[in-house]
């Protein structure tokens, strides 16, 4: 099939390097992976995404599947492959008598968050509201609320999939069984979700929620309190430490402004009065700025996009430590106020507290793998010049080598862009459980732009060489 012959099965269309808007159509979250795809097909139904597969499969061509395009190891993207981009599926339709969000495999937080928040409900979401819903939540999904509910991915009831070899699908505890338990965790190695039928919960539209910063010497002391708080703290409190650049706002004291800073960001799921009474140890520490008040939760959701701008170049770790000891903390505030230094304004070191409603669901539930590490280690780095892209990563680096005396060797795959770590993300007896599906709906590897699962049989085809 020619291009022009896909072009005429789609309702959405279909972009070319020569078309208008090609490099707008191309760009993605992390501009280190400055691809040119041969085609981008911009899906608005799921006869749209089984036109381009089979496109793609017929003419040996790489796939990328695009949600979001928040992908920072690139793989939304592909060099003269085609790209099947679903922004076009992102209605959402929710029934909140059943508690269920229907919702595409192109929409996003912001407007999920927007349509679920109307009806005082809402799932563990992404913590940037132009995140993509869908490999978001093929990742594992780990948002603000996950401490009380879960991983986005534990929400998940049912699934519409598009296989490899173009059939459609679905998957639920029901239906596909086994697929449905590698889409919880296992990432797009499976086929093109066109459709997340995800479990709403009761919070909001008011949540007490918000930011506070610190001046970074004043870390020594508020980030062990931090710890002692969150070591014993109720699900219903979900909160992150970070390093970062205090912003230019007014309300910032001009001290603070572009310069280190510690930061915490808190969010409690339940009324609001108890919520005050849990996070007062940390206001009693004396924030400089101190924004933790009753909020609304799509206003919370909101609140680090500016932090994290589209068109920077980016390198990020996520590794699971079990427990912060005061070595760890000192290695952690010992590193990281440098690296947000050369990575100004938007470099960010995170600590995440998790675990509760994470480890309360079985480790062989879901393909998602280590629940039951107890904290985050988030390095975010981002830059604007090419030529830092060698120091950047390199410090980075160092950094994630300097905390691994304290942390599982393990990664959270949707926060990392090292290809080699799939495997020990998984462990061995995942692994090969996620091999067995592949063979099942995927053994020509043709979803691999991915944290990838390579089949155990690898059939001779365009797609494996």
């Amino acid at each position: 099939m020619t291009a022009d012959a896909l072009r005429e099965q789609l309702d959405g269309d279909l972009v070319t390097p020569e078309d208008a808007g090609y490099d707008e159509a191309r760009a993605i979250f992390n501009a280190m992976h400055d691809r040119r795809p041969a085609l981008i097909a911009r899906c608005t139904s799921t006869a749209d995404v089984v036109a381009a597969v089979n496109h793609g499969r017929e003419a040996g061509l790489e796939i990328a599947v695009r949600g979001g395009g928040h992908s920072v190891a690139g793989q939304s993207t592909c060099e003269g492959g085609l790209v099947i981009d679903l922004g076009g599926l992102s209605a959402i339709a929710v029934d909140p008598g059943a508690k269920v969000a229907a919702t595409g495999g192109g929409a996003q937080w912001g407007a999920y968050d927007a349509a679920t928040q109307e009806h005082g409900l809402h799932t563990p979401g992404g913590r940037v509201t132009t995140t993509g819903v869908g490999g978001f939540t093929l990742g594992g999904g780990m948002g603000w609320t996950s401490s009380k509910w879960g991983l986005t991915c534990d929400s998940l009831v049912g699934a519409e999939v598009v296989l490899a070899d173009g059939r459609v699908v679905s998957a639920s505890e029901n239906e596909n069984p086994e697929l449905f338990w590698a889409l919880r965790g296992g990432g797009g190695n499976f086929g093109v979700v066109t459709r997340f039928d995800l479990r709403l919960h009761q919070l909001g539209p008011i949540v007490l929620a918000g930011l506070a910063l610190w001046p970074i010497d004043r870390a020594q002391e508020v980030l062990p309190a931090w710890r002692d708080l969150m070591d014993d703290a109720p699900d219903e409190l979900g909160t992150g430490m970070v390093v970062i650049t205090a912003p230019p706002e007014d309300f910032v004291p001009d001290h603070l402004k572009g310069r280190p800073a510690l930061g915490l960001a808190a969010i409690w799921c339940g009324d609001p009065e108890e919520g005050a009474k849990q996070i007062q140890p940390m206001k009693d520490l004396g924030p400089e700025v101190d924004l933790i008040q009753p909020m609304p939760y799509t206003a919370f959701q909101a609140m680090i996009d500016a932090s994290a701008p589209h068109g920077l170049r980016s390198y990020w770790r996520g590794e699971y430590v079990d427990a912060l000891s005061d070595e760890a903390l000192d290695t952690f505030l010992a590193h990281a106020p440098g690296l947000v230094e050369a990575g100004m304004p938007f470099t960010q070191m995170i600590l995440f507290r998790i675990g509760q409603a994470i480890s309360a669901v079985p480790e062989d539930a879901t393909a998602y793998s280590h629940r039951d590490a107890r904290y985050l280690f988030h390095p975010i780095t981002l830059w604007q010049d090419p030529a830092d892209d060698v120091g950047m990563m390199a410090a980075a680096r160092a950094f994630a080598k300097a905390m691994r005396p304290f942390d599982q060797g393990t990664a959270y795959l949707n926060f990392t862009a090292e290809p080699d770590r799939v495997r020990e993300a998984f462990g061995d007896a995942k692994y090969r459980r996620l091999q067995a599906v592949k063979d099942e709906y995927d053994p020509d590897n043709l979803f691999r732009l991915n944290p990838n699962i390579e089949p155990s049989r690898k059939a001779d085809s365009p797609a494996m060489r």
